[in-house]
């Protein structure tokens, strides 16, 4: 039997049933129905089922839409530790426009790696287990990369899964906002209390003027203050 770890497809395969598994629990852990994660995502009940069972997989965009509905980590889908949703609303009002978008992207990112790995579209494909027709197609956007082959492809062309996740679009910004929002939460107390007191403006203004400055004048302010107290 041909080793696993040399059949691309078998590996997808694997890949697709871990992501089928972290959606159900994702979905169950969050009490939202199969017909509410359709509807996010613009799929009829049965399409979004398809990606549960794992005969389907979502593409990384929709992966992001999922995580925004659930408010989970995004990263938890390639085996990160999740954390409890934060019950941040969700602000995306265009999803189809978002999603057309970030397809592009991504296809433009590994059309960019491939060519500077000196690979072409039917080396690539032998690679990977891919039809040239349909990488194609993930190349142009046309066509979104189920997440399991998404990271097949990273793999092969040496990118992170990190680099391809949204961060300057609509989805991005809901994600960034998020993960700011948990770092606060993190907090201990009395640093948050302190944070979100007005009076303690100023001292947080200074500390991020200081955090700018480079070691010599910081020191030179330092030097500074001791001559005024002694």
């Amino acid at each position: 039997m041909e080793d696993t770890m040399n059949n691309p497809r078998q590996i997808i395969e694997i890949r697709r049933r871990k992501l089928a598994a972290l959606l159900i629990d994702s979905r169950l852990s969050t009490r939202r129905t199969v017909e509410e994660c359709a509807a996010v995502l613009n799929l009829s009940p049965e399409a979004y089922q398809a990606l549960e069972s794992g005969s389907e997989s979502p593409s990384l965009p929709q992966l992001e839409l999922l995580s925004l509905f659930w408010d989970v980590p995004i990263h938890q889908f390639w085996g990160k530790p999740s954390r409890q949703p934060s019950s941040l609303p969700s602000q995306i009002s265009d999803y189809d426009r978002a999603l057309a978008l970030r397809n592009r992207l991504i296809g433009a990112t590994l059309r960019l790696a491939r060519t500077s790995a000196g690979l072409n579209l039917a080396q690539l494909a032998e690679r990977v287990g891919i039809d040239e027709e349909t990488l194609n197609l993930y190349e142009l956007g046309q066509k979104p990369v189920p997440f399991p082959e998404l990271e097949t492809l990273a793999d092969e062309l040496g990118l992170s899964i990190n680099e391809l996740v949204d961060r300057k679009g609509p989805i991005g910004e809901q994600i960034r906002t998020r993960a700011a929002m948990q770092q606060f939460l993190d907090l201990p107390a009395e640093l948050r209390a302190f944070i979100t007191n007005p009076v303690n403006r100023p001292y947080l203004e200074l500390a991020m003027r200081l955090s700018t400055m480079d070691t010599q004048k910081l020191r030179s302010i330092a030097e500074g203050i001791l001559e005024i107290t002694f």
